[in-house]
């Protein structure tokens, strides 16, 4: 039996940073003895067969999807497997897991919305280049993809700014709104991020800092929206999450490090607007989601590489902390990340 990892932050530096790097370098040869690049170096079974999809976009809407049952669970720590095939100049931006049946909502940083079914994306392996959006989705000259959210269920569709603006949307406002046209959180703002709630949760917004604010979704107005965050002119949002006093959220950072926050240790503002606290001691945060047991989470680096584990290997944590490592990076960086279903088991014979 193979013990749990024990929470390493409170070892002299020096001392952590020696056995994050025997870590790592196990990871490799553990790769290295499977079957060659893009090994993945499984200790568990693949789930069963699934509808649901892993949907992978470049920063220049290269787009792919691929069966979630494909990618076979690992270690946390480990390197991963090539994923997307975008090429070094055109790393990916988004990555989520959505069922085939459902559909994307999508913000550009021009604030324009469009709506596309998961199932028309071009379907590819594991590695695979992907086609550009640009077949769905008309993009003007220099228009980039900003949110991509799957239609998943909610009462409210909250979509954030840059500059920490909250905007609610009902669900029954977004059938109605018409492909690529102009849909503003905020003017002058650009969207971010956008999150599922029911009408009765809390909003936790987390700056790229890892600086971050709770409070009830409530007090954000249904029409204009209302500031969620006051930020440093230097920091900008990243995400939002709908989440309860007994949830706890996933975090992670570009150097491949990730925690999971328990709201149980984060205090809930009195009204929205205010400055943030210290969710995570980060350089740079990239993801932000509500995580329940048993779920998986993803990290897709610059080069390409995605790895998948059990998020119940992070320990979850009620103060600040730097994290653990979820995904051993050389000259490379984490760029995305998620959380999804566990799935289920693939049944192994006796």
């Amino acid at each position: 039996m193979t013990p749990n990892r024990p929470d390493l932050n409170t070892l002299p530096a020096d001392v952590r940073a020696y056995i994050e790097f025997l870590e790592e370098s196990l990871a490799e040869a553990e790769n290295a003895a499977g079957s060659g690049r893009g090994s993945s170096a499984s200790t568990e079974p693949s789930e069963a067969p699934t509808t649901a999809q892993v949907i992978t976009i470049s920063r220049s809407g290269l787009v792919k999807r691929t069966p979630r049952h494909l990618y076979s669970r690992q270690r946390r720590g480990g390197m991963g497997v090539f994923d997307l095939d975008s090429g070094e100049d055109d790393p990916p931006a988004f990555l989520l897991v959505a069922d085939v049946s459902e559909r994307l909502l999508i913000w550009t940083d021009r604030n324009r919305y469009f709506s596309l079914a998961v199932a028309d994306l071009p379907e590819g392996e594991v590695r695979d280049k992907g086609e550009s959006i640009s077949r769905w989705v008309t993009l003007q000259p220099d228009e980039q993809l900003a949110v991509v959210i799957a239609d998943g269920g909610g009462a409210h569709l909250q979509v954030l700014s840059d500059r920490g603006w909250v905007r609610k949307f009902s669900r029954t406002q977004l059938p109605h709104l018409k492909a690529g046209s102009l849909v503003e959180v905020r003017t002058g703002h650009k969207p971010v991020a956008a999150c599922w709630s029911s009408g009765g949760d809390e909003l936790f917004i987390v700056s790229r800092t890892g600086q971050a604010i709770r409070f009830s979704e409530r007090q954000v107005p249904i029409s204009g929206g209302c500031l969620g965050i006051r930020l440093d002119p230097s920091d900008e949002c990243l995400a939002i999450a709908a989440v309860q006093e007994e949830s706890g959220v996933f975090l992670a950072g570009d150097d491949g490090k990730a925690t999971v926050r328990l709201m149980a240790g984060f205090r809930t503002n009195k009204s929205p607007g205010a400055g943030g606290k210290v969710a995570m001691k980060v350089e740079r945060l990239l993801c932000a989601q509500t995580v329940a047991p048993g779920q998986d989470a993803l990290i897709i680096s610059a080069q390409g590489k995605i790895i998948r584990f059990s998020a119940d290997d992070i320990p979850a944590k009620e103060g600040v902390v730097q994290g653990v490592n979820c995904m051993s990076l050389r000259a490379d960086s984490a760029v995305a990340a998620t959380v999804t279903d566990g799935g289920t088991p693939l049944a192994v014979d006796a």
